[in-house]
């Protein structure tokens, strides 16, 4: 089995991934979708984490990412990254998604030389938004980011072009269309769920109109 088929079980499994049609999820962005993915309950599954945390370390190692320092993404991008961090034996920070309002008003949490080549560690990209500002608010401490990891992507256009604007590449280890594939194969959702699904990836902006829903 493929890593991207792997983890899209592990996700269905552990029911990290819900579908529903009639009442649909509301995502940060505003974007309202039958499906919604929460990665952080791979936190409370050892073993499941176990194999997330090794698929993460292979594609480390398979697309050649060089970095002195993982940055983590606040909140659920920050387990992954200190897990990572752990296992590589290499120092770790974490980005929020704003200054801090009181204290030292920190953004980015750690020590961060200028000049540090960061990883971005993330649970999910969904428009892409979070992730990219992250890797532009370490670049705006001076930081060198190319890159960016995780764990699954709705493959949004948006977010595509949002990191090729920023010029960070990204690296996931499952994605949207192989878990409706997944999801359908193991009986997790209907070919008619399926195609709904496929038809809000089609248009995430405008699938809730379209659908009644706005």
């Amino acid at each position: 089995m493929n890593t991207a088929k792997e983890i899209a079980k592990i996700l269905l499994e552990i029911k990290a991934v819900t579908l529903n049609v009639k009442e649909p999820y509301r995502y940060t962005s505003g974007i309202l979708s039958p499906i919604y993915c929460d990665n952080r309950l791979i936190m409370s599954y050892p073993d499941k984490r176990q194999i997330v945390i090794d698929a993460f370390l292979n594609l480390i190692k398979t697309n050649n990412l060089n970095f002195e320092v993982l940055a983590g993404t606040a909140t659920a991008g920050i387990p992954h990254a200190a897990w990572l961090s752990d296992r590589l034996n290499q120092p770790m920070i974490y980005v929020r998604g704003k200054s801090k309002e009181h204290g030292k008003q920190n953004q980015i949490e750690g020590k961060l030389n200028k000049g540090q080549k960061s990883l971005v560690v993330e649970d999910l990209i969904s428009t892409g938004g979070s992730s990219v500002d992250a890797g532009l608010a370490l670049r705006e401490a001076g930081a060198e980011v190319t890159d960016c990891i995780a764990i699954f992507t709705y493959q949004m256009k948006k977010a595509e072009d949002l990191f090729q604007e920023a010029k960070i590449e990204i690296h996931t280890l499952s994605n949207f269309a192989t878990l409706i594939d997944v999801a359908e194969e193991e009986g997790y959702i209907t070919e008619d769920e399926k195609k709904t699904a496929l038809e809000w990836n089609q248009d995430p902006a405008g699938w809730g109109k379209k659908m009644g829903y706005e």
